[in-house]
Formats: structure tokens, C-alpha cells, sequence
């Protein structure tokens, strides 16, 4: 993001819970969202989320052996009006987080890590600068109870972002933990950059080389990349902040992949073929989920996997408001293309 712009940490996801007394104080943005009739198909589904205020939307579902289908609404590049595009590249933000994960499970398997290992152990230049850095194992920041600060909680990430990582792991040095490692849970994504830090230094090389040759290519996810300069930015979605003018596609850097290929990977997962033995799927299984959803300027991402139905769902929106209910009505819309695939499904 430019420095001086109006963006502000992610809201927490707003649960609806209670009875009908509750809905007044819901939003009725996310009433209407939630009530409205069930459509018949997912293309009616995005024209409906399209109304509530989303630019473009891009959906991907496959169910059970049925061949997966993709379908997008709303606009790919607004200013040159261009329609929304299946197979447009996005930013999948902490989606990208399973990809490490199960880097970290196969260089467990093959001796290269330790999950037990603390943090201390691997970047001895952190002991002093991370509060409990010698009790936090591999395996808790894995899972986020380290205790880490999270980097994204910080003002001061947003309103002067760093360049890199280097810069943004300073944001958090000598700040009081959340707590003591391994007795609560708390995201950060502190844990995973140093995950991908690690990963660079056990390897000896990238971990995005790593992520291409034993998990892309093997599941022949050719619309997958590692970071901006790897992409044709025509393919890129636009992404928008509420507030703030400018296109996000080309600001800062993430991994990109179309939201096929997220499909493809999140059955792959779960399905274990992603993993090249029992050792490997045991251990993922151990520390990390096999869906996620992800959340960073101009892009809201989520990817599921219904295991009585065997059904994968992944959903992009490229509109979002920390301080409003674009998050909230995005689950709502990804919640409906279940029941709507379910149905197809019947």
C-alpha cells in the first residue's frame, strides 16, 4: 500500500447468533444478504452478491468426480471495462499459508526440520528479541501459539507499510508476547513469515522454487505464482479498499493463483495427493488445516472443503472495508454456493 492511506487493521469476523430479538442489531445489509431467497444457480448468486456492493466476483466449484466449473460477475478491470474473467489471477493472502504448511510438513518428513526445535535454535539472533523465543517450537508458530505479535495489529504497518520482510519483522522485535507459547492461540502472521524465512534457510534457496517443483508442478497447478514479478498483470483482478481510489493489483506483493487452482489444490489436500507419503500427510494433519481463507486490501478469499459432500468451494471478491461488512457478507455468498452446489449435487 501507498504510505498515508486510510487503511486500518482487519475487523473480526461479525458472527449473526441469537434469535430474532438480535436482528436489530444486525446491519441490514447483512439481514437482506442472509434472508433473501436461495437462487437457483451460482451465476444468480454472484449477480446477487454483485448488489451488495462487491465489484467482481470469481467462483470456483467442484463436486465429488464431476468436473469442476468456474464462473465470475462484475467487472475484471473497471476502468477499461473489462468483465470479470474465470480464470483471472488474485491474490490469495493467507491462503498462501497451506502452501507453506505443507512445505514445512515434507522438509519435516525428510529430516530438514524439526517441529520440536525452538525458535531460538533456528535464528539464534532472535533469542533476545522475541519474548520466549526459546520456547516456542516449529510446530507452535505452525499452528499460531506462539504467542508472536501479529504485524498486521500494528498502525504503523499500515500507515508506513515495510519494503520487506527484514523491515516488517522489526515492527514486532522486543514487543511483551501475547501470551506463553502454547497455551492459547492467536493468529499472527508473524509465524509465517518467519516459516518462510526458515524455509529459505534450510533450503539454501527460495521457498517459492520449493512450492513450484514438489507442489505445483507435480499437481500441474500452472496458474499459480509465487509473487507479482512472476505474473502477466493483465491477467491480475482489480482490487479496491473502500476509501482509498487507486487499483491494489499491482500494489505490494503475495502469491497469485486462479481460483481453479486453488481448487485444485485444496481437494489435493485434502485428498492427500499433494503429499508424497503417509510420513508427510500425518504430519500436516498433525499441525496445520486444510482450508482457509484470506484477507489484504482490494482482495477477500476463501477456499473450503465439505467432506460429507465431497465439495470444494473457492470464492474471490476483489471489494474490501476493514471497518465495514464486506468480509462478513463474502462468507455469507460462499455460504450459499455450498447450499446452491449441494443442492445440484441432490
Amino acid at each position: 500500500m501507498k504510505k498515508n492511506n486510510p487503511l486500518k487493521k482487519a475487523a473480526q469476523i461479525f458472527w449473526i447468533t441469537g434469535g430474532l430479538a438480535s436482528l436489530y442489531f444486525v446491519p441490514w445489509i447483512i439481514v437482506k444478504a442472509w434472508i433473501m431467497p436461495l437462487p437457483e444457480s451460482i451465476p444468480e448468486q454472484l449477480e446477487a452478491g454483485l448488489d451488495l456492493g462487491f465489484g467482481g466476483l470469481v467462483t470456483y466449484v467442484q463436486l465429488g468426480e464431476k468436473p469442476g466449473e468456474s464462473y465470475a460477475a462484475g467487472w475484471h478491470n473497471p476502468a477499461l471495462k473489462i468483465p470479470a474473467k474465470t480464470d483471472a489471477l488474485f491474490k490469495i493472502a493467507s491462503i498462501s499459508k497451506l502452501y507453506v504448511a505443507v512445505s514445512v510438513a515434507k522438509l519435516v518428513a525428510q529430516g530438514q526440520l524439526d517441529l520440536d526445535q525452538s525458535l531460538a535454535f533456528y535464528f539464534p539472533e532472535l533469542e533476545d528479541r522475541i519474548e520466549y523465543a526459546d520456547q516456542i517450537s516449529l510446530r507452535m508458530l505452525v499452528q499460531h501459539r506462539s504467542g508472536i505479535p501479529n504485524f498486521t495489529d500494528l498502525p504503523t504497518y499500515w500507515s508506513n507499510p515495510p519494503n520487506n520482510a527484514q523491515e516488517t519483522l522489526h515492527l514486532v522485535l522486543d514487543l511483551p508476547a501475547q501470551f506463553k507459547p502454547g497455551t492459547d492461540y492467536y493468529y499472527s502472521n508473524t509465524n509465517y513469515l518467519l516459516l518462510r524465512e526458515l524455509l529459505d534457510q534450510s533450503l539454501g534457496y527460495s521457498h517459492h522454487e520449493f512450492v513450484r517443483k514438489e507442489i505445483l508442478k507435480p499437481l500441474s497447478l500452472q496458474h499459480t505464482f509465487m509473487s507479482l514479478k512472476e505474473t502477466d498483470t493483465t491477467q491480475i483482478m482489480s482490487g479496491f479498499h473502500v476509501g482509498y481510489t487507486p487499483d491494489l493489483k499491482t500494489e505490494g506483493d503475495a502469491m497469485f493463483a486462479t481460483a481453479e487452482d486453488v481448487g485444485l489444490f485444496i481437494r489435493a489436500l485434502n485428498k492427500g495427493s499433494v503429499f508424497d507419503s503417509e510420513e508427510e500427510a500425518a504430519i500436516y494433519k498433525e499441525i496445520y488445516v486444510f482450508e482457509h481463507t484470506g484477507l489484504m486490501p482490494g482482495y477477500q478469499s476463501m477456499a473450503s472443503y465439505n467432506k460429507d459432500t465431497d465439495a470444494v468451494v473457492v470464492l474471490f471478491s476483489n471489494t474490501t472495508n476493514f471497518e465495514g461488512y464486506e468480509w462478513n457478507l463474502g462468507e455469507i455468498i460462499h455460504s450459499r454456493i455450498e447450499k446452491i452446489a449441494e443442492k445440484n449435487l441432490e
